[in-house]
């Protein structure tokens, strides 16, 4: 899969080069999906990770960069130096799933024959590596957090000083980050160097990158980033107050078929390979359907872990024509991908079963 000069291209407001090879434009100038035909391993490497930012990647400078835990949730504010949290704290590393709440928004908007505002996401918006960092709660521990507290929220160092809110029991989780380096490596500035937030299971939205500040606060926090934006926004989900829906925290169960879209295959035997997902569950069972066929399990090719997607893969000899491949994923808990997903404004969270458009080419003549 070596990428050649001319695949390769630099773009305004991204500091990695984009390959077109690996990498799909969504054309905002700031947002790039992975290619789900190009997936080799279990973990995206960080060249070929998928790219969400809502202002350009900063340059920041780690020997000036700091890091102040305040708000009337903690005992006494504390900052950090790049160093201390290297040095001060237990690292650990865990492998976790990152995607967009807005994954599949394109594909959503043809199910309902709308247009949606927002990042036009095909099915991209999704990568899994492995981080390494301090919990956060060794950092809050160390500002002292009140018993009263009930929300905390990172803050970035970007632009638009992206921020979003979560609550103090997820902020105290055991695999809840800051972490500092990305599969091996001290993060990438678009991954968020120097320090970035890995809120496992939760849409990509609450894992801010370029962290600069935490805020604790002792009362609920209403920012944009969930009262307006990355919200359920529809008819089942009513607005209370500022929050026009119901935000969105935890990501449902989803797949995705290691194939182009639309795909084209030879009349021969093919091992269909894909990844399934489930938030903060673990992924229990994968089902397959040909041409909206009877169900058959797929075969789980990972031992499967919460927050990160499971691999999978099925035999096949498909005849010419035209075909589907619909993929069923269910979690742990009996969570399972359903066949249609009703309208909201955004296009969020769309994780219906989707029918794969294939196209088996004929045999050429000997």
């Amino acid at each position: 899969m070596a990428t050649s000069d001319a695949a390769v291209s630099t773009v305004p407001g991204v500091v990695k080069p984009i390959s077109d090879e690996f990498m799909e434009d969504t054309g905002t100038g700031l947002d790039f999906g992975t290619r789900a035909d190009r997936m080799p391993g279990r973990l995206t490497s960080n060249d070929h990770f998928f790219v969400r930012s809502h202002s350009p990647t900063p340059r920041i400078d780690a020997d000036r960069w700091s890091l102040r835990i305040g708000g009337d949730g903690v005992e006494a504010p504390v900052t950090f130096g790049y160093d201390d949290l290297w040095r001060a704290f237990p690292l650990v590393s865990v492998t976790r799933t990152i995607e967009c709440a807005g994954n599949r928004r394109v594909l959503f908007g043809r199910e309902h024959g709308r247009r949606i505002a927002g990042t036009p996401w095909g099915r991209g918006a999704v990568s899994t590596a492995e981080w390494t960092g301090v919990r956060l709660r060794d950092l809050l521990e160390a500002a002292g957090v009140r018993p009263d507290a009930h929300d905390v929220m990172p803050v970035a160092l970007d632009e638009c000083r992206a921020r979003r809110p979560m609550s103090l029991d997820k902020a105290l989780a055991d695999d809840t980050l800051l972490a500092l380096a990305m599969n091996g490596e001290p993060l990438p500035p678009d991954h968020g160097y120097p320090a970035r937030v890995v809120v496992s299971g939760w849409l990509g939205a609450a894992s801010i990158k370029w962290v600069g500040a935490i805020e604790v606060s002792r009362a609920p926090i209403q920012v944009p980033w969930n009262t307006e934006d990355y919200v359920l926004i529809g008819p089942e989900h009513p607005a209370h107050g500022p929050v026009l829906g119901t935000p969105i925290n935890a990501l449902p169960v989803t797949s995705l078929v290691e194939l182009d879209w639309p795909a084209r295959l030879e009349p021969r035997p093919q091992l269909v390979r894909g990844r399934s997902f489930a938030g903060e569950q673990r992924i229990a069972s994968v089902a397959y359907s040909i041409d909206r066929g009877p169900w058959r399990e797929a075969r789980l090719t990972d031992s499967g872990e919460a927050g990160a997607w499971t691999r999978w893969d099925f035999s096949w000899h498909p005849e010419p024509g035209e075909h589907t491949i619909s993929v069923r994923a269910t979690d742990d808990t009996g969570r399972t991908q359903p066949a249609h997903v009703p309208w909201n404004r955004l296009g969020y969270l769309n994780n219906q079963i989707l029918d794969h458009p294939v196209r088996v080419t004929a045999k050429p003549a000997s």
